[in-house]
């Protein structure tokens, strides 16, 4: 029996460009590096270090949404609507060395037009780039097999949240008189309802459809969750009550970070089953 009760799939996410706005699905595609079109595409410094809300927190206001053909179309405020053909490195394009944490990773320069649309936007020179093969960059190995890999995600293919997780989060914050929080300040791929508040914390191995999953490790959050994914406002919750509440050594937990066993396709609605659990 299932110790968290019944769980199912609430909403399912992608964010095409990593630190762009979410796009919000009705049913996925899972990959071995994740969502299929999820964090494909990266903004970089010129040296090719990447580029999120840390230091830019208007990249929540970019949009980005693929269409039929598979090319990305951007948007966000003051720019002027711009679609973008993936370059790869088998057509020729650019190959430039990037960096996403301790991942150096080769990827295919977007071009000119791209990179000055970013540019202006941010207000300094940057460069967009394509992982146009998605089994370049490999989980970190303290948590992955050797055949795990990532897309330009932080660190692991998928990140599981919790609606049960979050209503507890924001009866804290509304008992110290602050303002609830919405799930979009955490970026999940897939949120859960059913489950009991932080039940996530002690699934090992789910699965969500026909798809199986291993839960990898807790996902620590940092200043992007103080960012309205709406206005790009900063504040100082939630995670000034993270720390006071859901501190595990250095980290402030909120989240399980998934790598998926299989692919398949994984809809709202579909039940959540733990397979494997602390008890």
């Amino acid at each position: 029996m299932d110790p968290a009760g019944p769980a199912t799939v609430a909403s399912i996410h992608i964010y095409p460009v990593k630190a762009g706005r979410a796009v919000d699905l009705a049913e996925a595609e899972v990959q071995p590096c994740g969502l299929a079109g999820d964090r494909r595409w990266l903004v970089t410094d010129p040296d090719g270090q990447f580029i999120t809300q840390r230091a830019e927190p208007t990249l929540a206001l970019v949009g980005a949404q693929y269409d039929a053909a598979g090319n990305l179309h951007l948007s966000a405020p003051g720019q002027p609507p711009l679609p973008v053909v993936p370059p790869a490195e088998a057509h020729g394009a650019e190959m430039l060395w990037v960096r996403v944490w301790q991942s150096k990773v080769r990827a295919a320069a977007a071009g000119h037009q791209p990179d000055a649309w970013f540019s202006g936007y941010l207000g300094r020179p940057v460069r967009l780039v394509h992982l146009d093969d998605p089994t370049r960059r490999q989980v970190d190995p303290e948590f992955g097999a050797p055949g795990d890999r990532v897309s330009f995600a932080d660190g692991y293919p998928l990140l599981l949240t919790s609606m049960g997780s979050l209503d507890e989060l924001g009866r804290w914050l509304i008992e110290d008189a602050q303002p609830a929080v919405p799930m979009t300040r955490f970026r999940p791929s897939v949120v859960v309802a059913g489950a009991a508040p932080w039940a996530e914390d002690g699934w090992r191995r789910i699965q969500i459809g026909p798809v199986p999953f291993r839960v990898a490790k807790p996902c620590g959050r940092c200043v992007v969750t103080t960012i309205d994914q709406q206005t790009a406002e900063r504040g100082r919750q939630p995670l000034a009550m993270l720390g006071r509440r859901r501190r595990f050594g250095q980290q402030l937990v909120f989240g399980q970070n998934l790598i998926p066993d299989a692919t398949g396709a994984i809809r709202i609605g579909d039940p959540v089953r733990v397979l494997d659990a602390v008890t």
